[in-house]
Order: structure tokens, then C-alpha cells, then sequence
């Protein structure tokens, strides 16, 4: 593990950019010089990427039905995308879903092993959030016991299934593909999206008592989608205190004023807007509500984000860093990490100052990224 001066860079600190040399040792960001100095003149320092939620890691693992058969590969492959893109802690969210196929239950409890066994042989921080459709009730019971196997301390609770289609007799869109993935008949995948839908008015008291059980346990706890302020108090209540991708402004303002967490997608505010028609995440921001923006499903967009927003000056650049560094840690406890203040984890991310590319990663001190002329330097 190197023990290294970073000098002649820009380096972001939460009161704007400094000349000031950084220094790590032992994986940890150093108050003094420790060793080696490395010349980055030329390039920007800044706080490693926390991605607070993201599902991009899915192609990596299954390109096509049925062709991954390693999955420990495919995680490998993943660290490598995140890496160059600057993520050194990412939330990989995957589903235990209705729709069966890569977001089933079993296909879910294979990637958390995966991630389990293959997390401490990477340099990136690999974290599993668990996306639990909340229809299906029959895995509350064990859910608990399965989270801890797992080592899966975040959970996020969807419901996808199409209540309105479902409740007017007409047939969910998509219902095709859906059954081939999941491997069913459309008519057997009609029916068991019915026969949730059907169990719609358990479904609250089965959360009132499930929720109690993983607070307990220490499990993290977010809402997907919400809607509307009542909803989302709803959820409060059972102490799910983080609020992804709220749909729209009512619900976001609702759980920033309740001292929820209220998480964004990037790709959102690189597209300028959500391509669903919800709330746009600018919006969001620039009334103060936003504590973090996640990767979602495209692992380049918090970097963009993030200079995007200081660019069209919704904010500077450290307040916009902060939603993709800071921001996240604190909403995931981690706090070891999201600054560059003496006693963190070398976690940091080197971009070049004309073109803003991601030139080097270092996750906890180590490399994870590098490329082109900045390898040289540190070869020296």
C-alpha cells in the first residue's frame, strides 16, 4: 500500500478547491507529508464516489439469460466499470421481485452470496441493498435470518405490480417479455401478478410488523417511488427514514421536512429530467432537498452530475460533490469516508482539469483505477 505526497493538484475540500498538498499512509488520509511526492499539476483531486444505489451491475452479470455462469467474474468485470467511472463505495441494488428471471428471490439470494464471497479480493467497497417487491409476502417470515446470511444491511421496499391494469381486468403491459424472463406461460405469470394483487390488503400490517424486526437487527430502511406526503409518512412510520426517487415534489418536500433522506438519480439530472415524467432531481436540488444522487442504472452519470450542476451554478462545486461523496456516506453511516479530511479513508478520485475525465481511483489507498499519461507520474 503506497504511501504517497499528491502535490501541484487542485483538491476538493468542503469549503471549495485548495493547492495544498494530500497525503495519505497506511490507507488513510495524513495531516503531514508521509513519503513519496507525485506531481499532479494539472489535475483535480477529489472525494472518492459513494454510490447509494445503482442496478447497472446487471449486465455484468448475466449479458444474456443463462450466460453468466460465474458470477464472482462478473462482479470482478463490474469493480472494473465503477472504478474508472471513480466509484469507490457502491450499493448494488438488486431485486427480489414477482418478475422472476434476474430480479427473483433465488436468483437474489445468488448474487448476495456472490458479493459476500468476492467482496474482500476488490479494492471497491461492495455493498448489497436488497430490493424487496412487497407483495411477496411468503418471504417475510425468514427475511430477517436471510438479510444477516447474506450480510445485507440495507433494504429498500418497491411495489411495481401494475394495480391499475390489474384492477380493471386489462393485461399488464409487457406481460410477454415479463413471463420469458421469469420463465412462466403469460397466462401463469397473469395469474400470479393477480394473485398478489389480491393480497394487496395484507400487505400494511405484514410491513407494520416486518419493518420493527429489521430496525431491530440494524437494517437500513428506504421507500422507492413515493408519490404522495401521506405515503411517505406511512413509511415513516414504521422508521423507513430514506426516500429514493421520489416521484414527485409533494412527497420529496414531505421527507426533507421530516428529516428523511431524499436520494435522486443522476441520470435525471444528466438528462435534465426523469425519463418516466417525474419530478426532476434539478428541482429537487436547488431547493435544498436532496441529500444524495446514486448511479441508478448508468455508473458514469454521478460524475457528470455532479460537474453539471456546478457548471449551470444550481450550486458550487463542493456542494454538488458532496451529493455523490459526502452526502451518501452519511446516509449509508459511513463515517470513514465521503471528505478528505485527515484520519479518512484514502478514498479519492483524480480527474483531468481540461477534460474532467476520470484519470485515476484509489479506494482505502489502493489503486483501482489508472489510466493514460497520470501513470507515468506515479511510476516515476
Amino acid at each position: 500500500m503506497p504511501n504517497l505526497d499528491l502535490v501541484g493538484a487542485d483538491v476538493l475540500h468542503p469549503d471549495g478547491l485548495t493547492d495544498a498538498p494530500l497525503s495519505f499512509a497506511d490507507g488513510l488520509i495524513a495531516d503531514t507529508p508521509v513519503g513519496r511526492a507525485v506531481d499532479l499539476s494539472g489535475y483535480i483531486v477529489l472525494p472518492g464516489i459513494v454510490d447509494v444505489h445503482g442496478d447497472g451491475f446487471e449486465r455484468h452479470l448475466a449479458q444474456r439469460r443463462g450466460a453468466m455462469k460465474q458470477m464472482d467474474e462478473g462482479l470482478i468485470a463490474c469493480e472494473a466499470e465503477l472504478a474508472a467511472n471513480g466509484i469507490t463505495t457502491a450499493v448494488l441494488a438488486q431485486f427480489a421481485s414477482w418478475e422472476g428471471g434476474m430480479r427473483g428471490p433465488e436468483f437474489a439470494g445468488q448474487v448476495f452470496e456472490a458479493i459476500r464471497d468476492v467482496k474482500d479480493r476488490l479494492v471497491t467497497d461492495l455493498r448489497p441493498q436488497l430490493r424487496l417487491e412487497i407483495h411477496l409476502l411468503d418471504l417475510y417470515d425468514t427475511l430477517p435470518a436471510r438479510l444477516a446470511e447474506w450480510d445485507v444491511g440495507y433494504v429498500v421496499f418497491n411495489d411495481h405490480l401494475p394495480h391499475d391494469r390489474l384492477a380493471a381486468g386489462k393485461l399488464p403491459r409487457s406481460l410477454n417479455g415479463q413471463a420469458l424472463k421469469a420463465r412462466r406461460s403469460p397466462e401463469k405469470h397473469h395469474a400470479y401478478m393477480l394473485e398478489l394483487h389480491g393480497q394487496r390488503d395484507q400487505v400494511p400490517a405484514a410491513l407494520d410488523a416486518l419493518c420493527p424486526r429489521l430496525a431491530e437487527a440494524g437494517v437500513r430502511m428506504g421507500s422507492h417511488d413515493d408519490a404522495t406526503a401521506e405515503g411517505r409518512a406511512m413509511w415513516r412510520a414504521r422508521g423507513v427514514q430514506i426516500a429514493e426517487f421520489p416521484e414527485t415534489l409533494e412527497a420529496a418536500e414531505a421527507a426533507f421536512h421530516a428529516g428523511d433522506a431524499v436520494l435522486m438519480g443522476s441520470p435525471n439530472v444528466v438528462r435534465g429530467g426523469s425519463h418516466k415524467g417525474n419530478i426532476s432531481a434539478i428541482d429537487v436540488i436547488a431547493m435544498g432537498y436532496c441529500r444524495a444522487i446514486a448511479s441508478d442504472y448508468h455508473y458514469p452519470s454521478p460524475r457528470r452530475a455532479a460537474l453539471m450542476l456546478a457548471d449551470a451554478g444550481v450550486c458550487d462545486l463542493a456542494q454538488a460533490w458532496a451529493l455523490i461523496s459526502s452526502g451518501p456516506a452519511a446516509v449509508l453511516g459511513l463515517e470513514d469516508r465521503g471528505t478528505l479530511a485527515p484520519g479518512k479513508r484514502a478514498d479519492f478520485v483524480v480527474l483531468d482539469r481540461d477534460s474532467r475525465r476520470v484519470a485515476a481511483t484509489f479506494a482505502g489507498g489502493r489503486v483501482s483505477y489508472m489510466s493514460g499519461e497520470i501513470a507515468e507520474r506515479f511510476l516515476a
